[in-house]
């Protein structure tokens, strides 16, 4: 026996289930249920799922308990669309079992009371596991750098501390032997290491420890304004922005490559019937800005038909087929009729013809039922000719209330126009109107119909029903069975659909692209969709030439792409004014290890991509492709669960808090309520951040060098005896206190450019893209700085001061005098922590040096406020140190200009 169970309406299942037969509600030869997906594709749309026929009349617990025998099917797989299966039951022929018969993991019944399904997989083996991906641990490329060039600082703390124990050794044996005071040296090896362990611990805050402790203010904080900005501020559903870590928000900063869904991240999900055209009339050709809401309205296409206009018999054919031809169930709550739909497409068309008078009302296992005319109008259904991705067309055989067999038929023109009879009309007036509905970014559908003999249909039928119990091959044997009678149809006009962008999504995508930041759509919808929409946000123009890649097999596959890749030829590898679309079949040939190489070359030279029909697995192979051989940081957006892949394996993941669900939201790194919002987050919060804390890295090493190099001058003097200049509480409060204020302002405040500078002028943005800015030269530039700096601090108050913690006064004022020269903004605060600094350390130093004997400790400190603050060479080193070392960085800064290097505005920006 099978393990079977029993779903109710709006019933989520763990397993991968065969659906066996549904409520009597639903009973017909072939069973239909309906499955909410938004979970595994991230569309809102209902889809069809049919029962067996050697099933379909299983209703009750008992039959299903009786049924016995066995399922051979395909292996665990991350493929959706995909199943390959055979049913074997006992006692009868085998049946063949296809995406239309499984129930996926993930997915929600809808529109039946109850189903009958057998467990076919569970656990990881279900294809909703398949494409699940474990959550990365991410760290950004600034973070990355200053780990290891801390390991570096470390490395370089031993060889100070060895050639400290050399000088020590050297300073002994030369003078050691005439200092009676100091005694006989030991020179044993225990007593080197003994030195080589004392150095350490003397030079040991050479480290930036207090640098992680710094940055996490600073982030926490950074983190903070991106919540509280009233710009990204959802207010129809009182969305705020939030940053779920802070620990990404530098990587904001440095997006190169964007990849983003497309149903609900930039559209509304909400299909809106728009135009059409009618027998060579355009009707609804009003301006049709992208994000405008209204639907269709036109009285003269109303007036036309009651009016005895030539053309009121294609008109009522038209609304007609508008709403026969489809696979919506409706539903009745009172007067109130809505409409389900696997397809938003088809909802809008049945929504439109509704509008103009034509309702669908009802529908049975064989009929439809429409109220038009103050008259009810019955059709009986005897066949549904799918659509599908190849055939890109969708047709239905019915029988009127007249008795007349008829063929209604909604497609994409390129396959209409080439069935269409000789006898046709409106031919060109039709594909001009189609031509200007496509340059508005609407989704158009050429309708077209044809009328049968009883022969005819006859004919086909006993073709159809022996195809449809083929085990091999068996959609592409329905196809072709399809085309036979799919042809010279008469063309009745076209649909124009509009699926609503988010506001201002054109506007944001603009801006990102003039930031060079380059866009790919991936999405598991069809590719006319993907397409429509792509040039609705003007991610494509209409002068832009298309690569398209569709292939069946991996030698195909690889064949096209190489042909591509040679017809570029030396423009190969350069951003080129192309569109590169792809579907997720080919894909998966392309992502193999013999061609992924080729296609990302060729994906790399285009400056749009568009991959259709992905899975979230396909998703995320596509994001971690670039991720892994392109040095750049990537950034994927989405808003259902379906995104959550591709979100946790790019550097930066963004969540939509939309109509699909929390999933993405709560694997993102930041989540936003539009996708407008992410304009603001990479133009703006992204370069600040990335400005702030890497200024805010480079100074933590700054003053830490500088501090620590006076260390070791002050070993020259001292004969390396591992004897401290400053004073130990006044060494211990340097980071936590004395310098703590600037490096917590630059790191919260600083700005190098306006908000409005940065949204203005979007190419600011390249700044900190391309990570010049911050990388491995420029922080051991700002260390060789940090080392002259040291130099002059030491050398210069050496001969004017007699007290070591005088060093540190202008040491901290230097500091301070430092992080003014490396600001661009200032606000009050600003200039409250920087000159605070100097006065919280001589407020620290007067009281301090008057502790002892009161509190018995550092005695050595006692009287030093009243004797140095009275000395004049303390108030002369107090103004003139931090001044030589400021000159010293504008004669550097002057050398770099005058030289015309790129390099400048490096220097300007840090030194």
């Amino acid at each position: 026996p099978f393990s079977h169970c029993l779903l109710q309406r709006r019933g989520f299942w763990k397993s991968l289930l065969c659906y066996i037969s549904g409520s009597p509600v639903k009973l017909q030869p072939q069973a239909t249920c309906y499955v909410a997906t938004s979970n595994l594709d991230g569309e809102t749309n209902l889809k069809i799922r049919q029962a067996l026929l050697e099933t379909a009349e299983i209703q009750t617990e008992k039959q299903l308990s009786s049924l016995s025998g066995k399922i051979e099917c395909e292996g665990p797989n991350c493929h959706f669309n995909n199943f390959i299966g055979t049913l074997y039951l006992n006692g009868k022929s085998p049946v063949s079992i296809g995406p239309d018969q499984v129930l996926l993991r993930g997915t929600q019944l809808k529109n039946t009371d109850w189903i009958f399904g057998i467990v076919v997989y569970t656990g990881f083996e279900t294809k909703f596991m398949q494409n699940a991906v474990q959550s990365p641990l991410k760290r950004s490329r600034v973070e990355k750098v200053t780990n290891v060039q801390i390991l570096v600082l470390f490395l370089m703390l031993l060889v100070m501390a060895l050639v400290s124990c050399v000088g020590a050794a050297f300073w002994n044996g030369t003078y050691g032997e005439n200092t009676w005071y100091i005694g006989k040296k030991d020179h044993t090896s225990p007593s080197f290491w003994f030195d080589i362990l004392m150095f350490i611990i003397l030079y040991h805050n050479l480290i930036p420890i207090s640098l992680l402790v710094t940055l996490e203010i600073v982030k926490s904080i950074q983190a903070m304004f991106i919540n509280w900005d009233e710009d990204m501020h959802y207010e129809r559903n009182d969305v705020y922005a939030m940053a779920r870590t802070s620990s990404l928000n530098e990587e904001l900063g440095q997006v190169k490559y964007l990849f983003s869904d497309k149903t609900g991240t930039l559209t509304c999900n909400i299909m809106t019937f728009k135009k059409c055209t009618i027998a060579g009339i355009i009707y609804g050709d009003r301006p049709c800005p992208i994000t405008e809401s209204s639907e269709f309205s036109d009285p003269k296409l109303l007036e036309n038909f009651e009016e005895d206009h030539p053309t009121k018999e294609y008109i009522k054919e038209f609304l007609f087929l508008l709403s026969v031809c489809h696979t919506v169930v409706p539903e009745r709550d009172g007067n109130n009729i809505s409409y389900q739909a696997s397809s938003p497409d088809e909802a809008a068309l049945v929504k439109g013809a509704k509008k103009l008078g034509f309702v669908f009302t009802a529908r049975t296992p064989y009929s439809v039922t429409i109220e038009a005319m103050g008259e009810e109008f019955t059709f009986q259904i005897l066949n549904v000719l799918e659509f599908s991705s190849n055939r890109k067309r969708m047709s239905v055989i019915v029988r009127t209330p007249t008795g007349q067999l008829r063929l209604y038929c909604k497609g994409a023109d390129s396959v209409i126009y080439e069935r269409l009879s000789e006898d046709s009309l409106f031919v060109k007036e039709t594909l001009t109107h189609l031509e200007s509905f496509a340059r508005e970014g609407l989704r158009t559908l050429c309708i077209a119909y044809i009328d049968l003999t009883e022969l005819e249909y006859q004919q086909w039928l006993a073709m159809y029903e022996e195809v449809c119990t083929v085990v091999q091959d068996r959609a592409q044997s329905l196809e072709h069975c399809y085309d036979t009678i799919e042809k010279k149809f008469l063309l009745l006009g076209a649909t124009a659909i509009e699926d609503r962008l988010q506001a201002r999504v054109p506007e944001t995508i603009a801006n990102l692209l003039k930031a060079n930041i380059r866009i790919w759509l991936l999405t598991g919808d069809k590719e006319e969709t993907a397409v429509n929409i792509a040039y609705s946000c003007k991610l494509l123009s209409g002068h832009m030439p298309h690569i398209q890649l569709n292939a069946n097999s991996l030698e195909a596959t690889q064949q096209m792409i190489d042909q591509n890749c040679q017809d570029l030829g030396a423009l190969l590898g350069k951003e080129n004014d192309l569109a590169l679309i792809i579907d997720g079949k080919t894909l998966k040939h392309a992502l193999h290890f013999e061609v992924k190489k080729s296609f990302l070359n060729l994906a790399l030279s285009c400056r749009a991509v568009l991959c259709c029909r992905l899975s979230p697995l396909q998703k995320a192979e596509i994001v971690d492709l670039v991720k892994s051989h392109v040095r750049a940081i990537t950034l994927a957006i989405g808003d259902g669960a379906n995104d959550v892949g591709m979100i946790q394996t790019a550097h930066v993941g963004v969540g939509i808090s939309g109509n699909e669900g929390m999933q993405a939201t709560n694997n993102s790194d930041y989540a936003i309520a539009q996708f407008s919002h992410l304009e603001k987050l990479l133009l703006v919060h992204g370069a600040w951040s990335y400005f702030r804390v890497t200024k805010c890295v480079l100074y933590c090493f700054y003053k830490n060098v500088v501090l620590y190099i006076i260390e070791l001058w002050f070993a020259f003097v001292n004969g390396f005896s591992g004897q401290i200049l400053f004073e130990r509480w006044c060494i211990s409060l340097y980071n936590v206190i004395f310098t703590s204020l600037p490096t917590i302002t630059l790191g919260i405040f600083e700005q190098c450019c306006s908000q409005e500078s940065l949204l203005r002028y979007p190419q600011l943005y390249t700044i900190s893209q391309t990570g010049d800015i911050f990388n491995i030269k420029v922080l051991w530039i700002q260390c060789i700085n940090a080392f002259v700096h040291s130099f002059i601090l030491f050398w210069l108050p050496t001969k004017m001061l007699k007290h070591g913690n005088s060093f540190i006064v202008s040491n901290i004022c230097q500091r301070a005098c430092y992080s003014v020269s490396m600001m661009f903004f200032f606000l009050q605060f600003s200039h409250l922590a920087i000159w605070g600094s100097i006065l919280i350390w001589l407020v620290f130093f007067t009281v301090y040096s008057f502790f002892w004997p009161t509190i018995p400790i550092s005695p050595e400190m006692t009287g030093q406020a009243s004797m140095v603050l009275a000395c004049p060479y303390f108030w002369l080193g107090f103004f003139l140190v931090p001044i030589v070392c400021l000159i010293q960085n504008v004669i550097w800064k002057s050398s770099w200009a005058f030289r015309g290097s790129t390099c400048p505005l490096i220097f300007f920006i840090y030194f």
